[in-house]
C-alpha cells in the first residue's frame, strides 16, 4: 500500500490487518467537494471514534448526478489528496456508486459515521454494520457550515 489514498481492494486488505490487531476502523463518506471548517471537525470527531478512519468519497460522475451540473468543483484526485494531508484522515478512496453501500458492507467498519444532516435510518450501511456488531452514528451538524453556502457566498460576492 501506498499513501494514504487506497484501491477498494487495498482497503478491505488494511481492514484485516486492523482485524487481526483489534483495532477499531471508523468510516465515512460524502462527496466532500470543498474543503470546510465543518468537515474538518466532523472528521475529528468520527476518527476520535475509533483507531483508525477512512473516508470514502463519490467519484465525479456521482458527484455531478448528486448535486447537479457545475460540481464538483474540484476533482475526485484533487478531493482525495486534501483528505489525505489531513491528520484525522488514515485512509481514502473513491467509489463510483450514488450509495456507499456495498463497500459498508464489505468493509464491515466497526463504527458508521455521518453528519448530522442525516438521521440513522436514512445512513446506508445501517443495517449491515449493526448486524455484524458495530455502531452507527450520526455527528452534530455544523450550522453555516456547508459546500453549498459557501459557493452560494462566493456567488454573491461575484
Amino acid at each position: 500500500m501506498s499513501g494514504k489514498i487506497v484501491s477498494r481492494e487495498e482497503l478491505l486488505r488494511e481492514r484485516e490487518r486492523l482485524r487481526a490487531e483489534g483495532r477499531r476502523l471508523v468510516f465515512t463518506n460524502g462527496c466532500f467537494d470543498v474543503l470546510h471548517v465543518g468537515h474538518t471537525r466532523y472528521l475529528q470527531a468520527a476518527r476520535d471514534e475509533g483507531d483508525a478512519l477512512v473516508v470514502a468519497i463519490n467519484s465525479d460522475a456521482c458527484v455531478r448526478e448528486l448535486k447537479g451540473a457545475g460540481r464538483p468543483i474540484m476533482t475526485q484526485a484533487e478531493r482525495a489528496e486534501l483528505l489525505a494531508a489531513l491528520s484525522a484522515v488514515d485512509y481514502v478512496t473513491v467509489f463510483d456508486a450514488l450509495s456507499p453501500r456495498s463497500l459498508i458492507a464489505e468493509l464491515l467498519p466497526d463504527v458508521l459515521v455521518k453528519g448530522g444532516d442525516y438521521s440513522l435510518e436514512e445512513i446506508h450501511g445501517r443495517e449491515e454494520v449493526e448486524a455484524a456488531g458495530g455502531r452507527v452514528l450520526s455527528l452534530p451538524f455544523i450550522e453555516g457550515a456547508s459546500t453549498s453556502n459557501i459557493i452560494e457566498r462566493i456567488k454573491r460576492k461575484y
